[in-house]
């Protein structure tokens, strides 16, 4: 009695209105020794890629016997125009801190040789200076003695 049945898809759209997608027809052998024993079978229905956002709704199941008549608890399906799209910022973020590193390198590296440059005297004023003592200091008397001393 309940080796032949019939499997319906079907979706109900916001208007509670029943659109059918799919319907087959089952026969199961019993294999001997397995009368009068439930039995559960598994059947997989893929539904085909989404057209438009008209077919937003929940998808059904529903399995007919002679006198039975099973549904299934329903799929909600949303569908969008954009359809999924997955937000990952890995990259710019990747990219925005190595040019803010790179940047902050170079501002770091361009105040340290600024400084130097200005704390720092060239190579040539030091001989300039030593000339210019030289050349003020009065043969005649000797220096005056350094203060710490």
């Amino acid at each position: 009695k309940y080796t032949k049945f019939s499997i319906c898809y079907y979706w109900s759209n916001s208007l509670d209105q029943k659109m059918s997608i799919s319907s087959r027809l089952e026969h199961v052998a019993i294999p001997s020794g397995e009368e009068n024993k439930t039995a559960a079978l598994s059947y997989d229905y893929r539904i085909t890629p989404l057209e438009n956002t008209s077919s937003t709704g929940t998808y059904y199941c529903e399995v007919k016997w002679n006198d039975v008549q099973k549904t299934g608890k329903g799929v909600f399906v949303l569908a969008r125009d954009t359809g999924y799209k997955n937000t990952s910022y890995r990259w710019e973020i990747l990219i925005t801190l190595t040019v803010l590193l790179a940047v902050l390198s170079i501002t770091a590296t361009a105040l340290l040789l600024w400084k130097r440059k200005v704390l720092c005297p060239r190579r040539n004023q030091p001989n300039i200076l030593r000339q210019k003592v030289e050349t003020q200091l009065p043969s005649a008397s000797p220096p005056p003695p350094p203060v710490y001393d």
